[in-house]
């Protein structure tokens, strides 16, 4: 064999470039390329529809909704009798989660057995009771229900399980009543 049939050592490692204008192409191509992609992943990115990217989250409902005032306030007159909700609308939107089922030894409503020693003990000590927590029963006062509502409550329930109380005057009344009696 002569030296030009034989294989040359360093071949195994040629490169795929072998004239400069390969070499130009494949430089001008390996900036140019990457630009390109990028540009069309910008534009299916944000222009690709009026939703952007396959999803909603642009639309004008979505945006509405990320807006919206995590909470409102309402204003009203604790002192107005309009205004006050009854005992029984106070009981069934607070006390019925305990009371109708007899969860953490809560007593049920109207058993009358399970509510003589708290009547005995008197209007006072039941409101009491409500308004500072006893047992599991946490404290009612401060929330979105008046001590009057709570009050009112109080002698729903307990006139259930036999009690005979009176409905507790509204502020306003008791206020101007106190006010009008004589000294």
């Amino acid at each position: 064999m002569s030296d030009a049939q034989q294989p040359d050592p360093h071949d195994d490692h040629a490169s795929l470039i072998r004239t400069p204008k390969q070499l130009i192409v494949v430089v001008v191509a390996s900036f140019v390329l990457p630009v390109i992609i990028i540009i069309l992943l910008v534009n299916f990115v944000a222009f690709g529809g009026k939703k952007g990217a396959g999803s909603d989250g642009m639309s004008e409902e979505a945006v509405a909704r990320r807006l919206q005032p995590v909470g409102t306030v309402e204003l009203r007159d604790v002192s107005t009798p309009a205004a006050a909700r009854t005992g029984e609308q106070v009981y069934q939107a607070q006390c019925a989660a305990c009371h109708a089922t007899g969860a953490a030894n809560a007593p049920k409503l109207g058993d009358a057995a399970a509510w003589a020693p708290r009547v005995a003990t008197g209007f006072e000590a039941l409101l009491a009771s409500v308004l500072n927590g006893k047992g599991a029963m946490p404290k009612q006062s401060g929330g979105d229900t008046t001590d009057h509502e709570l009050a009112r409550a109080v002698v729903y329930v307990a006139n259930q399980g036999g009690a005979k109380f009176a409905e507790p005057a509204a502020p306003a009344a008791a206020a101007s009543a106190a006010a009008s009696a004589p000294k």
